[in-house]
């Protein structure tokens, strides 16, 4: 599954690169995370509870980072296990561009792999829930780095 968009943010590529490495502003962002615990600059560790269809389940994953292309690009990758229900591994490349000096255009590409109870829901609902996820964590990002933008 791939999935592709981009987002317009009302703040400096600067600060929206900073707020994309802050654990505590990804954590409010992420859909149904409870924790997320940075190890290092390049490796975070998460517990997200997810609901998609019939299935909910608590998964723990890992994610790492490649920040070479920074500011103006950064990988990740990560997988996680949501035990009966499943698993996931998958990744995304990120890219920053200054729109002026107070905006940034932010462009990411996904993949996700699924296995387990979730991969048996069907490749509609799971592409689906996951553009809703993708973008309600943009919608969230923007909102977050915007009010401290203003602030």
């Amino acid at each position: 599954m791939e999935l592709a968009d981009e987002i317009i943010i009302n703040a400096p590529k600067e600060q929206v690169y900073a707020a994309l490495n802050d654990p505590e502003v990804l954590k409010q962002c992420i859909p149904g995370c409870e924790e997320l615990i940075k190890h290092s600059d390049t490796e975070l560790e998460a517990k997200v509870v997810l609901k998609v269809g019939p299935v909910k389940a608590r998964f723990n994953g890992d994610v790492q980072l490649d920040t070479a292309g920074a500011p103006d690009a950064f990988s990740l990758t990560g997988q996680g296990n949501g035990g009966a229900a499943g698993h996931a591994k998958g990744g995304a490349d990120v890219t920053l561009t200054a729109d002026g000096p107070d905006t940034t255009i932010l462009r990411y590409q996904a993949k996700a792999d699924i296995g387990g109870k979730l991969a048996q829901l069907g490749s509609r609902l799971i592409q689906s829930t996951a553009k809703k996820l993708a973008a309600k964590f943009f919608k969230s990002f923007a909102d977050v780095v915007n009010e401290d933008a203003i602030a």
